[in-house]
């Protein structure tokens, strides 16, 4: 199997009914230098067979399953299962422009020893998202590490061990460690990735801090 430039890990858990929107937006990519990986955290719904109707169109698509143990268990798994130059993510509920994954293309190509990248989104819904350190405060997602966004060289994805088991806040858990590692991290305003807040179940929407 040839090197894909991108591995793209896409993370679901019940979202039958969303997913496909997302894998959609992979398919009208103008970079074409791509392998997905769909990882069904335990899903009991039909998440199967809408993943197979999409590899029945495209060999690029890969699915994998476990039994339920988060986010950050589910996007490590698509770290270690990715053949990809560099791994990066897409919600289920989430989408990317058509140009997402060229745009990022071409800032890597310009930043070659770039170890992360991250940022750049459209943000559809409510902007505010409780702080991870106190569920009760409200602060901008511009604020926030969204994993969505993140790009990560997938030797360095490995030498942090991939996403950590926190609840909530894993992407900036694991770029607290890569800034302890000394790897070098870049960001991006361009707003190629569409991250949707109006899931009802997003995690975002719902945690609590307890």
């Amino acid at each position: 199997m040839t090197t894909p430039f991108f591995s793209v890990i896409v993370c679901t858990y019940n979202r039958a009914l969303l997913l496909p929107r997302a894998l959609q937006s992979l398919l009208i990519q103008t970079e074409t230098d791509w392998e997905a990986i769909i990882v069904d955290d335990g899903s009991s719904d039909d998440t199967y067979s809408v993943t197979m109707r999409f590899q029945e169109q495209n060999e690029h698509f890969r699915y994998m399953k476990h039994h339920n143990r988060g986010v950050g268990y589910s996007r490590t798994a698509g770290i270690y299962a990715a053949f990809g130059q560099y791994c990066t993510f897409l919600d289920s509920d989430d989408e990317y422009l058509s140009e997402h994954l060229a745009s990022r293309r071409a800032i890597l190509a310009a930043l070659p020893g770039v170890d992360i990248l991250h940022g750049g989104a459209e943000i559809i819904g409510n902007p505010y998202v409780a702080d991870r350190f106190d569920a009760r405060k409200q602060i901008h997602i511009s604020e926030c590490v969204m994993e969505g966004t993140m790009v990560l060289r997938r030797e360095a994805a490995l030498r942090l061990g991939g996403f950590g088991m926190e609840r909530y806040g894993e992407g900036a858990a694991l770029m607290e460690r890569a800034q302890t590692l000394g790897l070098l991290i870049a960001t991006t305003d361009i707003p190629t990735y569409r991250y949707d807040r109006t899931s009802p179940d997003s995690l975002c929407s719902t945690f609590t801090g307890e």
